[in-house]
């Protein structure tokens, strides 16, 4: 199985939801629109494709593209033949909504959960999407890109010590 015969089997059966597709270090990434996502991988799962293995499912955030902010990056698996997809979804910060994959892969609950849990990406179906490594009163996904990462009133370290 090649990376051109999943790409062309999959724009071939979802004409349309293949918005780019690129293969960085030998991996095939396509970005599917975000309404076709649960489509195109129940397809790959069910087809004679049996890219049936859901390794990670995590969040991106872009916070400099405000139309493609907030991403879902989906890394699948077929097992036999050792093939390897990237899927990515984008959304607008204001509609951080996708659906789950709970009812394909059991194990999406977790993953779903954390990247709910850091992201704040609602996936709409699944059973219990609340935090799971945060506190349920923490008030913000520490993974968005929201706050400095350094301190700039600290006056106890040298900048120029660190190439700045």
């Amino acid at each position: 199985m090649t990376n051109e015969f999943v790409l062309e089997a999959i724009t071939r059966e979802f004409p349309g939801s293949v918005i780019s597709s690129s293969e960085p270090y030998g991996m095939l990434t396509v970005e599917i629109k975000k309404e076709d996502i649960k489509k195109v991988i129940h397809y790959l799962k069910d087809s004679s494709l049996e890219i049936n293995f859901l390794t990670d499912v995590c969040g991106i955030h872009y916070p400099e593209f405000p139309e493609k902010e907030i991403g879902v990056v989906y890394h699948l698996h077929n097992m036999m033949t050792n093939f390897r997809i990237r899927l990515k979804a984008f959304m607008p910060r204001e509609n951080m909504e996708i659906d789950s994959l709970t009812d394909l892969y059991a194990g999406a609950n977790w993953m779903e959960r954390e990247t709910y849990d850091f992201y704040g990406i609602k996936f709409k179906g699944h059973p219990d999407l609340r935090p799971i490594l945060n506190m349920e009163d923490l008030g913000y996904h520490p993974m968005l890109k929201e706050y400095r990462l350094e301190d700039g009133t600290r006056t106890d370290k040298d900048d120029s010590m660190f190439g700045r």
